[in-house]
């Protein structure tokens, strides 16, 4: 075996988050791309690493026979999707697979968890709330885009008009903007040179409430009336209709959208969404979860957990929700709650938390701003302590530092939501060394076509 050679394989499974492998020689191989498992493949071996073999230039000789044709024409082009071409079906069950595997890892050695069955999505397509464009080219010196980043580009744009996860209303209003500054001449934003106005595009939808916001994210290097754009924006004919029109000048040389100042070109900043019988205001840059009819299926099993806990320590719980950001799930726990605190360190989230906890009548949710541990280090000397805490962080997880801080507070019960089942994993460990039992855990998949998902977790702290 060496690089350059060309090797045929049948792919045999998918490691997280979705890389297809066949074996040789009792070593793994990686071929680059989106395969089923059961497709045959050929490719050039390009590297060759303990027991380890990847290989790119690669093409199918045999498809596999479960496989089916993507819906979305930019499949394996776009960065998004990645397990279009499997039955919905095939995805869950892959898709629980993979963390059973990861979590059962994680605790070898240890009384067995529960595993709960996976949770699917209300819908395969259509789902997103929200979908963030860029503006660029597709080629050098090429005709303005506005769309995804290329597979594997960091500078290729390619507009996605016929994107089959975002909503219809979303495909117009890309098509439409596009267009417009193709046919206006306007220049896009240059990363490496720093130069160009337009940046991206952010548009956000309310499932139930059907009201749509179109963020358009600008350098302050021109001058140009938008007035003719939104115009033809507000004429589309759509489904849902258009609550807001927001124009974001962002001069930072992050790639990220940031927000130096704002102009409301039409309509509200905010547009609504309904989760249960609550109602949650969403601003330009408020974190939302993408799915809405699927949040609702994770915050029931979040409930559920908490039922069970109450059921099991015959108790009404005092709940801190830590880092809580606009206090979704603690609004929609307080129901089980006798108290809720919601700790988070942005101000304005907090604001926000308590202004639509007011708004849905809850009494019994307090959300709080200020960093995380003197807040509770502030409730503890108040002698306020939690029965269950609730986390919820982003993908890098939790870590070694927070959680040793977290074990000051010796609570018995912990409902962790992950959106990563490797991060998840590796604080799991943690937390068992240190007196926690795993008791068990619920994949929910919020975003179908692709390999992610969220984990609801229960860790419950020993008594020896």
């Amino acid at each position: 075996m060496k690089k350059g050679q060309e090797l045929e394989i049948e792919i045999e499974g998918i490691d997280f988050p979705n890389r297809p492998y066949g074996i040789y020689e009792k070593r793994k191989v990686y071929p680059q791309g989106n395969f089923v498992i059961g497709s045959k493949v050929k490719g050039t071996v390009t590297k060759i690493r303990n027991m380890k073999i990847e290989m790119k230039k690669v093409e199918v000789i045999q498809k596999a026979p479960d496989e089916i044709e993507p819906l979305c024409p930019h499949f394996n082009i776009c960065g998004g999707c990645t397990f279009q071409n499997m039955s919905y079906p095939d995805q869950v069950r892959i898709k629980s697979d993979l963390v059973y595997k990861i979590l059962s890892e994680a605790t070898a050695g240890t009384p067995t968890f529960i595993y709960d069955k996976i949770i699917k999505s209300p819908k395969e397509y259509e789902y997103r709330n929200k979908m963030e464009f860029s503006f660029g080219n597709e080629t050098v010196d090429g005709p303005l885009t506005l769309g995804m980043h290329k597979k594997g580009s960091f500078h290729d744009v390619i507009t996605v008009s016929e994107c089959s996860v975002m909503d219809g209303d979303f495909r117009k209003i890309l098509d439409k903007t596009a267009d417009y500054f193709k046919r206006e001449n306007v220049t896009f934003y240059h990363r490496m040179r720093h130069e160009g106005y337009l940046r991206n595009m952010i548009i956000r939808k309310g499932e139930k409430t059907r009201e749509i916001s179109v963020n358009l994210v600008t350098t302050s290097q021109k001058d140009f009336d938008l007035s003719e754009w939104k115009r033809k924006l507000l004429e589309l004919p759509l489904k849902n209709r258009i609550k807001g029109i927001i124009h974001t000048i962002n001069d930072n040389l992050s790639d990220s959208v940031q927000s130096e100042s704002e102009i409301i070109l039409f309509g509200n900043r905010d547009i609504n969404e309904q989760i249960f019988d609550l109602n949650f205001r969403i601003s330009p840059y408020s974190f939302f979860q993408t799915n809405s009819e699927g949040v609702e299926l994770l915050y029931k099993k979040i409930l559920d957990y908490i039922e069970e806990i109450e059921y099991r320590n015959n108790i009404k719980p005092v709940i801190f929700d830590l880092f809580s950001g606009t206090g979704t799930i603690g609004q929609i726990i307080s129901s089980k709650a006798e108290k809720v605190y919601g700790i988070e360190l942005i101000e304005e989230a907090v604001t926000k938390a308590n202004e639509t906890a007011k708004e849905n009548n809850i009494k019994n949710a307090e959300f709080i701003a200020g960093d995380v541990f003197e807040k509770l280090d502030e409730l503890d000397i108040r002698d306020i302590k939690p029965d269950i805490i609730i986390l919820d962080p982003p993908r890098p997880g939790i870590g070694e530092k927070t959680i040793n801080k977290l074990l000051r507070y010796d609570v018995k019960n912990i409902i962790y939501v992950s959106c990563n089942p490797k991060t998840l994993a590796a604080d799991l460990e943690i937390f068992q060394k240190n007196g926690y039992r795993f008791i068990k855990a619920c994949p929910v998949d919020m975003f179908p076509q692709t390999p992610h998902l969220e984990i609801v977790s229960v860790l419950e702290k020993s008594l020896n």
